[in-house]
């Protein structure tokens, strides 16, 4: 990480434990600590930090958003950051300016696919949109008879059928029926949804591990205080061998998705090299959120499944992130594939390259 790259970050992370700590939120019950939080972050520009500053962005670097994005997992804020972000990189693809306030992006599934009319309309229907019902606008990847365009469009327009994920954040139907778009170009060459879900899988795998990060903190911090049978619950072999293995799957994760990041940082396409560095950190990531959720329960045991405990607003973010973009069995068919169709005496030189 670059000393650019720690301002960026180290920003994000004082905006996060001035007006997102952990307690404070668990304690509240009205959610009226987003507003302040939002607008924290807004004044210096980091839900635009992927847009260019001749679109009215703050013009920052993929790896100096990226390591926002595993700040903003470290705390696992409850606001669309990461989604404005990815908006506002989407609609920079395609040159047209981010709108203030909050953004989400559509399709946020793999499975869906929205269609671009012949009279410039969107229609079709996306599952599983992040924070929808709280943003003012969706940017939107649509294919048409011209090819791939990106559009931004009002939420207001769509239907919005409100849902939850397992986290209790917004996790919406959104439904476009014939919306014209306030703006749509073309896509760039080469671009597609795939390009959009790979940037999104990428995005939810530094947010896992970011959270990882601090599930394992606090699991460590739990095991240190707890005292059981006259003695502090660490010096157990069972608890250390638990949270060694926590460690590991934390370990394994900020590898994969830290790789993934300087790998898609450094290059200009989207090759199968970069391909493989980001399916493969969505699929460790998802897997390492798993174990890792169910070890830091048992290590806190009954006190950590309490709604009240701030361990479950990491633990089960960690989870719902899995299904964002695709979900790890998802990837591993796509990796699979590419790997079929390159050869066998392909994958190894592929693998050793990274």
């Amino acid at each position: 990480m670059t000393d650019t790259d720690n301002i960026v970050a180290e920003t994000a992370e004082r905006i996060f434990a001035d007006l997102a700590d952990s307690q404070m939120i668990a304690k509240s019950k009205d959610g009226a600590w987003k507003a302040p939080l939002w607008q924290a972050l807004a004044d210096n520009g980091l839900p635009l930090s992927w847009v260019p500053e001749d679109c009215d962005g703050s013009g920052v670097s993929l790896a100096e958003g990226f390591a926002v994005l595993s700040a903003a997992g470290r705390s696992a804020v409850a606001v669309p950051l990461a989604e404005t972000m990815l908006a506002g990189w989407l609609l920079a693809q395609a040159k047209i300016a981010s709108p203030e306030g909050m953004i989400t992006v559509a399709p946020a599934s793999p499975k869906d696919r929205l269609t671009l009319n012949a009279d410039g309309t969107v229609s079709g229907r996306a599952r599983g949109v992040p924070f929808a019902t709280e943003a003012k606008h969706i940017a939107v990847v649509a294919s048409g008879i011209g090819g791939v365009s990106i559009a931004l469009i009002e939420a207001n327009a769509c239907r919005i059928e409100a849902g939850l994920n397992l986290a209790d954040d917004p996790s919406d139907t959104v439904t476009f029926d014939h919306v014209k778009p306030l703006a749509s170009h073309p896509a760039p060459s080469g671009f597609d949804q795939n390009g959009l879900m790979l940037m999104g899988a990428l995005v939810r795998s530094l947010q896992i591990a970011g959270a990882l990060e601090t599930m394992l903190g606090i699991s460590v911090q739990y095991s240190g205080e707890r005292v059981a049978f006259e003695k502090k619950i660490s010096k157990f072999q069972a608890v250390q061998h638990n949270l060694a293995k926590l460690a590991g799957e934390t370990s394994a994760a900020l590898a994969a998705a830290s790789s993934a990041a300087d790998a898609l940082s450094g290059s200009a396409s989207d090759d199968d090299a970069i391909f493989l560095e980001v399916a493969s950190a969505k699929i460790r990531c998802s897997e390492a959120a798993e174990k890792g959720a169910a070890i830091a329960h048992q290590v806190h045991g009954a006190i950590g499944f309490t709604r009240e405990h701030v361990l479950h607003r990491y633990t089960l973010r960690a989870l719902a992130w899995r299904d964002d973009f695709g979900s790890e069995s998802h990837w591993a068919v796509e990796l699979g594939r590419l790997v079929a169709a390159r050869g066998a005496d392909e994958l190894w030189p592929l693998v050793a390259s990274r």
